[in-house]
């Protein structure tokens, strides 16, 4: 039996977004350790605020300050924090109502331990020393003996010197992917550059890459095929942004690729072409790096084109 395969992997995505009125002045608040929620139609305080009421979709903008201390509506503890988590040993995950305020805002709790931590307890904000406009200008909560002294929410302008406009947000998964034994046979004929498929024994496609089992018939697919090398364009994309970390200049072109012998199209990034010739039925053929693993990308063979009839299945 083929080792089965397994790999690291890294999904990111920073999510840039600009900010309404509201969003803006509670950030920038933050920054300058001020507070802020937005009363919506039924006179309650909302904080975190939102542009629009809760229970009736209206948008709201009456801003008001709440107070940096609060009470602890409910908790979870979390013994093991995570990469990216507001602190590096273990601490509450809370729900904290600051006073003047009539929802909750969740942060992170800096406990000794879950014994430590109740529901009703009172804690207040500890600021972060650095402070940029980010909901981690509130570097965590702490515990607090500031009994509840009745605050009220205070009218605010929502008007600071350099107002936060915009936010990126960090997007994020860690994962480890097991190909599963079919793709961990492909991908270990692909280091011998050879491609491999799995044909159905009640269809007879081959599908490349193989899943296993056929995705029209449903039963398992056990019998390899080598197919290719050679292949034809069955259709494609220019691509013209550049990527962060890929190393190749706009534009230029992937597409979905038949490898002769296949019944389903993979896709690969095409050169050793202008951009503006590649064509469907363009035959192509891989191109290895020394040591690579997998095509760094496929080339025109220099045959005529295929014709329609022939791929036109595989579209």
């Amino acid at each position: 039996m083929s080792e089965v395969l397994t790999a690291p992997l890294v999904v990111e995505f920073p999510f840039t977004r600009s900010l309404g009125p509201v969003q803006s002045a509670f950030l920038t608040g933050l920054r300058e350790r001020t507070v802020l929620g937005v009363r919506a139609g039924d006179g309650r305080v909302v904080v975190p605020p939102t542009e629009y009421d809760p229970a009736t979709a209206e948008e709201i903008h009456q801003l008001v300050e709440v107070g940096a201390s609060g009470t602890v509506t409910t908790w979870a503890w979390n013994p093991a924090p995570r990469r990216g988590q507001p602190l590096a040993t273990p601490f509450a995950w809370v729900l904290v109502r600051l006073d003047g305020a009539d929802t909750a805002l969740l942060h992170a709790l800096d406990a000794p331990g879950p014994d430590a931590v109740r529901t009703g307890m009172r804690v207040r904000i500890r600021w972060a020393a650095e402070r940029t406009g980010a909901i981690t200008d509130i570097a965590c909560f702490e515990p607090s003996d500031d009994p509840e002294d009745g605050t009220r929410p205070t009218p605010h302008s929502g008007e600071f010197t350099g107002p936060v406009t915009g936010i990126t947000a960090p997007a994020r998964l860690d994962y480890t992917y097991s190909p599963g034994r079919a793709q961990s046979r492909y991908l270990q004929a692909l280091a011998g550059h050879r491609t491999i498929g799995e044909r159905c024994p009640s269809c007879r496609k081959v599908y490349v890459p193989p899943r296993g089992a056929c995705p029209t018939c449903g039963v398992a697919t056990d019998t390899q095929i080598e197919v290719g090398p050679k292949g034809t364009v069955t259709t494609f994309c220019i691509v013209n942004i550049k990527a962060k970390n890929l190393d190749i200049e706009v534009p230029y072109v992937y597409a979905h690729i038949a490898l002769d012998g296949a019944d389903l199209a993979l896709h690969a990034r095409i050169g050793g072409i202008p951009y503006d010739q590649v064509r469907m039925g363009l035959r192509v053929e891989p191109v290895w790096t020394e040591g690579g693993r997998f095509p760094d990308h496929y080339r025109p063979t220099g045959e005529p084109d295929a014709d329609y009839d022939s791929y036109k299945e595989l579209i």
